[in-house]
């Protein structure tokens, strides 16, 4: 199947801000785009971009005193799949690991696995080890925390979002992945496009999503402990060790977001 992807975003800047924005659909899906999905501000300016230290695709831009707009759209071609389930895969001791993983089980800005290990041990050490420790962990997750947009906070942290219990999807995501770094299970944060495909209406209003990655059985693994159940039409843009790492859009100077519109539907 063909699904529309696009966003508008429109900030209003007082002075001339650099920005870095992270928008561009992850290279593991480039090759399913339809046609590119090109960054087009307005007004234009000049646009350089490069690949950050996780791989992600970023663009640098200095945006103008006044209003600008940020917009794509485009079409991904998806192969109207669920999300993979895949439980006989095993977890890896950690002296097995590849380099590149080991990263992912260190704490990180928005993931204290030293302030949550103790825990971590106590809710799951004793489930089985491998995709059920990590769907164990998604379960708790999802039924600690309540969903809701007002209890957003662009600096609550694993833990607080613990002792809090509410939150929104990176909330989740972050206390999902501090657990399992500290169950010795490298975890990776995810930002990209999640559809409603197949699901009931009413729909909520559409934003990019978190999810999180687990390296088991030789390769990584999605998992998604918001919704903890199958989705089909998710999209990724960027990869990272948590939400700081993959931030939509880092400005340098004042600035107010004017508006947010994102859209994934299915093209029938």
């Amino acid at each position: 199947m063909q699904i529309r992807i696009g966003y508008e975003i429109v900030y209003e800047c007082p002075q001339p801000t650099p920005m870095i924005l992270t928008l561009h659909v992850h290279a593991s899906r480039v090759s399913d785009l339809v046609a590119p999905d090109h960054l087009i501000t307005t007004p234009s300016v000049p646009l350089t971009a490069y690949h950050d230290s996780y791989g992600n695709w970023c663009s640098r831009i200095l945006a103008p005193q006044g209003e600008i707009k940020l917009a794509a759209s485009t079409l991904i071609n998806d192969r109207g799949q669920p999300d993979a389930f895949v439980p006989t895969a095993v977890q890896h001791q950690v002296q097995d690991l590849p380099a590149d993983t080991l990263m992912y089980l260190l704490g990180s800005r928005y993931c204290e696995t030293d302030l949550l290990s103790v825990t971590a041990w106590q809710l799951f050490g004793n489930a089985p080890m491998g995709w059920a420790r990590v769907q164990a962990v998604c379960d708790f997750v999802n039924r600690h925390i309540v969903f809701g947009y007002q209890h957003a906070r662009v600096t609550k942290t694993a833990q607080e979002a613990f002792n809090e219990k509410v939150g929104v999807c990176r909330d989740y995501t972050h206390l999902a992945i501090a657990f399992c770094r500290c169950l010795n299970i490298p975890a990776r944060y995810c930002t990209g496009y999640l559809s409603d495909i197949g699901l009931p209406p009413p729909y909520a209003t559409m934003d990019f999503a978190a999810w999180f990655e687990v390296y088991l059985g030789g390769q990584w693994h999605m998992f998604d402990a918001r919704n903890n159940k199958p989705h089909f039409g998710r999209v990724l843009i960027a990869r990272g060790r948590d939400a700081a790492d993959v931030a939509i859009s880092n400005t340098f100077g004042p600035n107010t977001l004017k508006s947010f519109k994102v859209y994934c539907d299915q093209v029938v």
